[in-house]
Formats: C-alpha cells, sequence, structure tokens
C-alpha cells in the first residue's frame, strides 16, 4: 500500500518557514539569526515548530545548550536548498522570457580578495551594476571546497576559488594569480634568522605548520615540503593569527602579509625555495547551463582581468 504524502502542496506559507528554518541554520541558532530575520526569537522557534509539524519530523534540538540539527534536519535543509534553488532557476528564466535582468546574483569568494592588487572584482561589480541595476547582489565568503559544493547545487551562481583541482561538474575561467610565500611570526627561532639563503628546508620541518583544513593549493605546498600540519584552519585571517603568535608557520599570499611585514610582525622563510603561485578562478556549473545574470557576469570578470592573459 502506497504511503501518503506528508505534504501534497508546497504553498508560500511553506516556503517562508523554509527560509526561516535555511537562514536559522546558516547562522548556526535562533539568537543570531535574529537580526538577519528581523524577527524575534520567540516567532523563530514559533515558525520552526510550525514546520516541524508540516514536515511531521523533527528537525533540531534548540534550547540552553545550544542549535543543532536531527539526522531529519539535515535531510530537510538539503532538500529546502533544491526546492530555493529551482525557484530561483525559475525566476531566471521567467526575466528572460521578459527580456530583463532581475533577481539576485550570488557570488562565493575565498577570503582576502580585496587587497590583491591584480584581483579586479569590484570593477566587474561596477560594469555588472550599470548594465544590471535591477539585479541584487549576494556576497558570501567560504572555504574553496563549500564556494564548489554550493556552485554544483546551485545556491551560488558564481564562485571564485584558487585552481588545485578540476571537477567534471563545473566550468572554469582563469581570472587572476597571487603569490604565496611561507612566513613565521616575530618571536619564532626563524624570525631573525641571519641568512635566509642557508635555510634548508629540513631545518624548516622541526618547527610547527598550520595549514588550511580543505583540499587546496596550500595543503599541496605543504605537502610538497614535506611540512607537518600541527593546526588547521578554514580560513586566511584564522592562519594569519597563528603565524603572528610566533609558535607557527605559515603560507601567507605576499599582498596579504606586506601590511605585517612593514609593522615587522612577520618575516618570509626561505622565500626562493618556500614561494609558489596560486591561479584563482570563477566557477558555474555545467548543468543547467548559466541564465544570462551569470553570462554577463562572467563576461564582465573576463573583460576587468583581460590584461593578465
Amino acid at each position: 500500500m502506497a504511503k501518503r504524502a506528508i505534504i501534497r502542496q508546497i504553498g508560500n506559507a511553506d516556503i517562508r518557514l523554509l527560509q526561516v528554518f535555511m537562514t536559522v541554520c546558516e547562522c548556526r541558532g535562533l539568537a543570531a539569526s535574529e537580526f538577519e530575520l528581523n524577527i524575534g526569537r520567540s516567532t523563530i522557534s514559533k515558525y520552526l515548530s510550525d514546520l516541524e509539524t508540516r514536515v511531521a519530523l523533527k528537525l533540531c534540538h534548540r534550547g540552553p545548550s545550544g542549535f543543532r540539527l536531527t539526522d531529519a534536519g539535515e535531510r530537510v535543509l538539503e532538500a529546502a536548498k533544491r526546492l530555493t534553488g529551482a525557484l530561483d532557476t525559475f525566476s531566471s528564466e521567467v526575466d528572460e522570457i521578459h527580456n530583463r535582468l532581475r533577481g539576485t546574483l550570488s557570488l562565493g569568494l575565498f577570503d582576502q580578495s580585496t587587497t590583491n592588487p591584480r584581483a579586479h572584482i569590484d570593477s566587474a561589480l561596477r560594469q555588472f551594476d550599470a548594465l544590471a541595476p535591477e539585479v541584487d547582489i549576494s556576497i558570501s565568503i567560504e572555504p574553496p571546497n563549500i564556494i564548489e559544493a554550493r556552485v554544483i547545487e546551485g545556491s551560488i551562481d558564481i564562485g571564485i576559488v584558487p585552481l588545485h583541482r578540476k571537477s567534471e561538474s563545473l566550468d572554469y575561467l582563469s581570472l587572476y594569480d597571487e603569490d604565496m610565500t611561507l612566513y613565521c611570526g616575530r618571536g619564532h627561532p626563524l624570525f631573525d634568522v641571519d641568512s635566509q639563503r642557508k635555510l634548508g628546508i629540513s631545518k624548516i620541518r622541526k618547527y610547527k605548520y598550520a595549514g588550511f583544513g580543505f583540499n587546496s593549493p596550500n595543503m599541496a605546498a605543504g605537502k610538497r615540503l614535506g611540512l607537518a600540519r600541527a593546526a588547521r584552519v578554514q580560513d586566511e585571517e584564522a592562519l594569519s593569527l597563528l603565524i603572528q603568535s610566533g609558535v607557527y608557520l605559515g603560507f601567507l599570499a605576499d599582498h596579504v602579509a606586506e601590511g605585517f611585514l612593514i609593522r615587522g610582525k612577520v618575516a618570509p622563510v626561505a622565500p626562493k625555495r618556500t614561494k609558489y603561485v596560486s591561479q584563482f578562478a570563477a566557477i558555474t556549473r555545467k548543468s543547467p547551463p548559466p541564465g544570462r545574470k551569470t553570462q554577463l557576469m562572467l563576461e564582465e570578470l573576463k573583460a576587468a582581468h583581460a590584461d593578465q592573459k
């Protein structure tokens, strides 16, 4: 006997409940989501209860011990992302039928893009706004592996990430690069080494190393030099903090380290041996193909970085 569907039709009220649920999950709790949703915590809690009633599932634990999704909540969250992604795609396609660009364009960036003199994302955004002023821009800062996953699932239209491996589900547009060097902080034994030229890799390997906890050029560079990772981070801000502690070695983009160098807070470690170049690319999913908003932004990104080809 076939099981009767819990939800036979999805209405606007259901979509609103799902949007609240996704925001709470993104903010990792009710308190943090109050500002984002602009509604009180008690109302948010009621919305979550209403959604649990609607789907007949316990979605999350919430209370003094914190916010945590149940296994069912994790699955409903993924389904909700696919649903809202499909709705966004539908809206984009209708807008294209009307020959106008509206809606939202979602970008996912890896951190520290703004200080790289070779990155001209700001110029591309300016030109895009001039051509599509009715399109809202949404930008999130995420680790590259999260950006890739969200582009594939459709919740991010364009990601800009360092190239380390290519997915068959994604298309790539090379944009710019950045120079990466191993650094240490003030107080580290290698900070005042008289001659970096005489510093061998075998000596560098004796010290604690901090690196990204996800597959990336950073991880590859650490493995290439045989550095044993003693601390894992998810972004360059945290990595910079560990390096400045004087305890850990770590790779920083030279444009990020420049300000710290001027203030005498970090020093390069054997730059001729440790330096590498990281290439950044814009990524989009292959299927379904990008809509007009995404295509337009890709064209502006390509034009803004044309001088680097």
